[in-house]
């Protein structure tokens, strides 16, 4: 068996009105695949956010390495370790997730397999929603939205916040909590909005209410200022979901600057990369909840990375990583697959078809497809 082809495919959909985190109102969502094709008919598929110069890279650089080589002995041969200090990690991710998708269909298994076993069958999921819109204050809209997200099964979610006046926020937050039923979990993301005064202020006013974790309250750059914030709060802070290099996760422990780590294989070189940070992580005693803010293809990938990850403690079910997945406005999510994925008393099931058990609906790909003249 040898790798024929390797094809990247760029989707793109307009949102039916701009949404986004706190400092920004998106009109577009884009995601990149990547198709890769042997001489036997099977194909294995990745993803990755399309920032500049990532489909250059795999097409020019990554996709001759591999093409010709047998995908279930390279390993990482294909990369040149004296550049590694160049690599383009988005890149390096999407072909990572479809060779592993490839490989474990060749092999039969599923990707849990490869590294011994899913050490469970299903994997908890939380809600990632509350994006804002343009003349919308969330008080309005949260309580709603989050008893929907309730009706559907989903027993944890998480809100974008940090658009607004804090003290209005942390209100309409108290409306939220109060509204939920005891077990379900609510967590925030504040996407950089914050200096580390109000971080703090925010942080405490959030225990109160019993917010699970809160995310990136700070500026992601050099994560400055989070190691302060985190030991003066018992909240759990998480982040991390930008670092594209095990060095810098490394760095980001080092410091103690996050309780809860969240690396994205499409972001920080793949599925055996996420899994070399979450063992480190847990050398630190930092949770691992791997980020996924993209499509279908990530989701597969994901669920299978969470099927992998020890719990934390020694007690069973206490703080068992989670699964995120985006409810907002986003086709390339279940609109890429033939049959969405089921929701099972607020958890995902681990396919324990080969590869990452993908289903996916080409026609819809093709309809989202950008032409490549364009």
């Amino acid at each position: 068996m040898k790798i024929a082809s390797v094809d990247t495919l760029l989707l793109q959909h307009k949102l039916s009105r701009p949404t986004g985190p706190a400092s920004v109102l998106n009109e577009w969502r884009r995601n990149l695949l990547v198709k890769i094709t042997t001489d036997t008919g099977l194909v294995g598929w990745g993803e990755t956010a399309p920032l500049a110069g990532v489909r250059d890279s795999i097409d020019t650089l990554y996709a001759p390495a591999l093409v010709g080589r047998d995908p279930r002995s390279i390993g990482n041969s294909w990369r040149t370790r004296w550049l590694a200090p160049f690599e383009n990690r988005l890149a390096i991710g999407a072909i990572d997730i479809a060779l592993h998708d490839l490989v474990g269909q060749a092999l039969g298994v599923p990707v849990h397999q490869l590294y011994g076993g899913a050490r469970r069958q299903r994997v908890p999921v939380y809600a990632s929603g509350g994006g804002y819109f343009h003349g919308v204050h969330p008080a309005d809209v949260w309580p709603a939205e989050t008893q929907g997200y309730v009706a559907r099964g989903f027993r944890a979610i998480k809100l974008k916040i940090g658009r607004y006046d804090p003290k209005e926020e942390l209100a309409a937050l108290a409306v939220v909590k109060a509204g939920l039923p005891a077990d379900v979990k609510l967590m925030v993301d504040a996407w950089g909005s914050y200096t580390l005064s109000t971080a703090l202020m925010v942080g405490r006013e959030l225990e109160k209410l019993g917010i699970t974790f809160y995310e990136e309250p700070l500026p992601q750059f050099g994560y400055r200022g989070y190691p302060e914030l985190t030991a003066q709060l018992d909240l759990a802070v998480a982040g991390g979901e930008m670092l594209q290099h095990r060095q810098a996760f490394k760095e980001l422990l080092d410091r103690r600057a996050v309780d809860i780590i969240q690396p994205d294989a499409s972001l920080c070189g793949g599925i055996r990369e996420l899994l070399f940070i979450a063992e480190l992580a847990e050398l630190y005693g930092v949770q691992c909840i791997p980020h996924s803010w993209s499509g279908a293809i990530l989701n597969a990938a994901s669920i299978q990375i969470v099927s992998l990850l020890p719990e934390p403690t020694l007690m069973p079910g206490v703080g068992t990583p989670m699964v995120e997945f985006d409810v907002t406005e986003n086709p390339f999510a279940s609109g890429l697959l033939r049959a969405p994925l089921p929701l099972v008393d607020g958890c995902f099931e681990v396919s324990n078809a080969p590869g990452l058990g993908l289903d996916l609906d080409l026609d819809a790909i093709r309809a989202l497809e950008v032409p490549r003249n364009r």
